[in-house]
């Protein structure tokens, strides 16, 4: 039996490796689907401390992985299917059918950002496209920028987004917004922000081949097409946790985000970090920070068991 699984590679999975493996437990990591998590789909990262000069995406979470390793983490790549989580002894299925048992697991398996779906949209993730106004909107200062959605999330990364330009355009599918009255009255009465009522996205354009340029809108109402060019494309119409193999083992919110006091679960031996359990900020070094409190919890109930 493992003493620690843990159960993804973002800042949250890595730097609960980093702990668990300096105390000797010997973690193995399973990696998912996408090795590195959300930040291997971004280009520079500014915001995470220690890097003057700002670092790439995948080079930050190359340089977590190599220093876990480098306290004898393991890396076994696969993906979850299914989870029994019994107190003393927790079952995880990987496809395949292999079963791995382990005193205890740490999920930080986080949030996939919603997206439209568009093939156009898909190549340009982290190339003008975005889902994190906080991460990359210095980027865009004094360019053209859109935003997509019409729930509270869309309401903030709109006026988040009016500290470093004056040109955005929010564009909602409907006639009115799903917001929160004092977060929709805000952004109508900003004059920053213009809105695109009853009007879906039909393509990203990349004239210059690489990077955002404008899109292709279509209005739903009169069919009416248009182009509008922007230079960054900021996606907020929700995210998706990364809780599915856990339903019903673990206590979960109505979005599917795992309920956890200070990283602990109502399962004992079961932790949760990052974006799986915190739909509020959703930082790299927030999820660090919460990563580490796992591994620091997990360590804690190990001795309890005499571990």
């Amino acid at each position: 039996m493992e003493k620690v699984v843990i159960l993804g590679t973002g800042p949250a999975g890595l730097t609960a490796a980093l702990y668990t493996a300096r105390a000797n437990l010997e973690p193995l990591v399973i990696e998912g689907l996408e090795p590195g998590g959300q930040l291997t789909t971004t280009t520079e990262v500014e915001n995470y401390p220690g890097f003057v000069d700002g670092i790439m995406g995948p080079d930050l979470m190359d340089v977590m992985r190599r220093q876990a390793e480098r306290f004898g983490t393991r890396y076994r790549f696969g993906m979850v299917e299914s989870a029994e989580f019994k107190s003393g002894a927790h079952r995880l299925i990987l496809d395949g059918g292999e079963v791995i048992e382990a005193a205890t697991v740490i999920i930080a398996t986080g949030a996939s950002a919603k997206y439209l779906g568009l093939e156009s949209e898909k190549k340009l993730i982290g190339r003008g496209v975005t889902s994190c106004a906080t991460c990359d909107g210095a980027f865009y200062r004094d360019q053209p920028i859109a935003v997509v959605g019409g729930g509270d999330t869309a309401m903030e990364e709109a006026l988040f987004l009016t500290r470093f330009t004056s040109d955005i355009t929010l564009i909602h599918r409907r006639d009115e917004f799903r917001a929160s009255k004092i977060m929709a009255d805000r952004v109508k009465d900003h004059d920053r922000i213009k809105i695109l009522w009853d009007t879906v996205v039909e393509d990203v354009l990349d004239v210059e081949k690489g990077e955002v340029t404008g899109l292709k809108l279509k209005n739903v109402k009169t069919g009416e097409q248009s182009e509008l060019a922007i230079k960054g494309l900021f996606m907020a119409i929700g995210h998706q946790p990364n809780t599915k193999p856990f339903v019903g083992q673990i206590d979960m919110d109505d979005v599917g985000y795992i309920k956890a006091t200070n990283t602990r679960t109502n399962v004992e031996g079961v932790f949760a970090a990052g974006d799986v359990q915190d739909a509020v900020y959703r930082q790299a070094i927030t999820a660090a920070g919460s990563g580490c409190m796992a591994a620091l919890e997990a360590e804690r109930y190990l001795e309890t068991l005499g571990q």
